[in-house]
């Protein structure tokens, strides 16, 4: 026998309330095969759920969108820390800055190596110690590093924290509104089995493929297992004749 199959993604909950409500709106009471408690809550939920999904997708694909200016607002960041970094160390193996200049910018003294920048977190460290430390350098009066300046990397990294702070805000509300949605989720399946089974009970008298083809109408959805179909093909070849 063929199983029935609840929805499972949203387009197919939304597809299964509105067949119901439909049904709710086109039939008299008397002839609908749910109760008008279901039909009730049907009305009063459709249109927070399609608000829910609308908003959802939006936030979505709004922060998917801004995704890409962010990365690469952190790509051109990463590049003009390392390259500072860099600069200041070529002029420190020329002699023309002393080991400790690296002690300005939380680096080790003795070591060439740039620190890790992988994260954002790497990349809001970094920045913020090149720019202190090179504002303390510049104090001391000791030799600015170029090419590029601080002032460069200070623009870039400016730059990459307002996109930063606002690509997190998308996240926060991309997850609030999924929060909201998932939520409702099960609200709509409790719907939808509430409505389903009422709708299986009124026509329970009837034979199996007529009880389904009934159902079928207020949106129940019927899958057959593995090789069911392919003996139902057979007996109805050979109730043909052919």
């Amino acid at each position: 026998m063929p199983y029935r199959r609840l929805p499972n993604t949203d387009k197919a909950r939304l597809k299964a309330l509105r067949i119901a409500l439909a049904k709710g709106r086109d039939l008299p009471p008397f002839r609908l095969a749910f109760s008008q408690k279901s039909n009730q809550k049907l009305q009063g939920f459709l249109n927070s759920y399609e608000n829910a999904m609308s908003y959802y997708s939006q936030n979505y694909i709004m922060q998917t969108k801004k995704n890409y200016l962010y990365t690469a607002s952190m790509k051109k960041t990463k590049m003009y820390i390392s390259h500072f970094i860099q600069v200041m160390n070529m002029a420190i193996a020329r002699g023309e800055m002393p080991n400790e200049t690296r002690k300005y910018f939380g680096l080790n003294v003795n070591e060439s190596k740039i620190p890790p920048l992988n994260t954002e977190g790497d990349i809001i460290k970094w920045g913020e110690n090149l720019i202190k430390g090179e504002a303390q350098r510049i104090l001391a009066r000791k030799t600015p590093v170029t090419n590029p300046t601080i002032a460069l990397v200070r623009v870039r990294y400016e730059n990459f924290l307002e996109s930063y702070h606002y690509q997190k805000t998308l996240q926060k509300n991309t997850l609030r509104a999924l929060e909201k949605l998932t939520e409702l989720r099960r609200d709509a399946d409790d719907i939808i089995v509430q409505v389903w089974n009422e709708v299986e009970e009124s026509f329970k008298g009837l034979p199996d493929d007529l009880k389904r083809e009934k159902a079928q109408e207020y949106g129940l959805v019927y899958v057959f297992r593995k090789g069911e179909l392919s003996s139902l093909s057979v007996c109805e070849t050979r109730r043909s004749g052919t």
